[in-house]
């Protein structure tokens, strides 16, 4: 059993975490399933946090382990200034939000938009490739997604370089002044967007489509609800799939070998998505929860109120359920990875994210033959929740 009085400073880990936290998490797993942590600067509060996977898997299933932090007296700044959305509610609310989008945002959707991501990985490789070389986040891995949920959310063309800048911000604050204001801005932002459409009256895009959405029994989103259901839907649609794309990119130009197989077969394409995102998942760790009652994880007691926070990351490592974890292998059985989640949080978006990351990587290394790194990769992200670079240069 865990010692509670036994706090790990991750923070004494120094920058090397924030690069590769891998082999912190594999010294965690190797002494168990859960451990009481401290937090890296800026945060720097205390959690326990789960790194075994068969722990992590039912702790996301857990409905002891309530996403609501209402329910022990405290609010998150982002729920607090945008309102409430999925990631912070629970059933029937939870049930019922979900229930509405999912109304709008479905897999025939998706399926309907396969044409049009593959026209944008085109139009953005006509342009890129002429120079022979760039930085892939910033020409390719970013305008892909963002173009994406924009034109499917329908938030205007010139307001797109601007909202990059926020909601990297808000999911990953270089500290919490820079955090606070672009929650406030993205509040702003939002609010105005959804009364434009308001008054423009309906459209075609799936914001329209939630703010005229009714259940059968006449519910509807209230202004609070779509502005939450806006943020959660435009920030996490591009950043978890800039990630997602990045990181497969800089792991096959890492691995000479996998890029070979691949570039010999695409057919690994989908293998290659399922890898990446258990080898270096664009979510390191779940958003927290919070304990509703004493429970017992992997035999760690956890008092009632007390957060949890869930390794994402660490657990598709676990040996015990992917052997050579550390292996990048594109011909493994990924299956059952948590990258996208577990249980009734799973990721809505999960579909389109495989969708984008699939067509980007093939049409990159169809037309890019002699893609190859340009340089080392930027600084990874700070914070706990995504796991991406700022940059990778390429050339080609």
């Amino acid at each position: 059993m865990t010692d509670a009085t036994h706090v790990i400073d991750l923070g004494e880990f120094g920058d090397r975490f924030r690069a590769d936290p891998h082999p912190a998490y594999a010294r965690l797993r190797e002494r168990g399933p859960v451990h009481r942590v401290r937090l890296p600067a800026p945060d720097a509060y205390e959690t326990w946090l789960v790194v075994g996977y068969e722990e992590a898997r039912a702790a996301l299933a857990d409905t002891r382990l309530s996403k609501d932090a209402s329910k022990i007296g405290t609010t998150f700044l982002d729920e607090e200034l945008i309102g409430k959305y999925l990631l912070v509610a629970d059933p029937p609310e939870h049930t019922r939000l979900r229930g509405l989008v999912s109304r709008a945002f479905t897999m025939r959707r998706v399926e309907r938009l396969r044409p049009r991501i593959q026209e944008i990985t085109d139009e953005l490789l006509d342009a890129m490739l002429p120079h022979g070389s760039a930085d892939l986040v910033e020409s390719f891995s970013f305008p892909l997604p963002i173009t994406v949920i924009c034109e499917l959310l329908g938030v205007p063309e010139i307001d797109r370089t601007e909202f990059r800048k926020l909601s990297t911000e808000a999911v990953a604050p270089t500290s919490l002044e820079t955090e606070r204001d672009a929650l406030v801005r993205l509040t702003a932002y939002l609010g105005d967007l959804i009364e434009d459409k308001r008054c423009a009256g309906p459209g075609e895009d799936l914001l329209s489509d939630l703010i005229r959405t009714t259940a059968e029994d006449g519910d509807r989103l209230s202004p609070s609800e779509l502005r939450g259901m806006a943020f959660i839907l435009l920030v996490a649609g591009h950043e978890t799939t800039v990630n997602l794309i990045t990181n497969a990119v800089h792991a096959l130009l890492t691995h000479p070998g996998q890029l070979a197989a691949l570039r010999a077969d695409m057919s690994l394409v989908d293998g290659v998505v399922e890898e990446t995102l258990r080898h270096e998942g664009p979510v390191e760790n779940a958003t927290f929860r919070f304990a509703a009652e004493p429970l017992e994880i992997g035999g760690t007691h956890i008092e009632k109120g007390e957060p949890v926070m869930i390794g994402l990351t660490a657990a598709d490592r676990d040996p015990d359920r992917f052997p050579a974890p550390d292996r990048f292998d594109i011909h493994r059985d990924a299956r059952g990875h948590l990258a996208f989640g577990h249980g009734l949080h799973y990721c809505l978006g999960a579909p389109l994210a495989r969708l984008e990351a699939r067509t980007a990587i093939r049409s990159l290394l169809e037309r890019a033959p002699g893609l190859a790194l340009a340089g080392p990769a930027g600084e990874w992200l700070p914070g706990m929740l995504m796991r991406g670079v700022r940059s990778l240069p390429v050339r080609w």
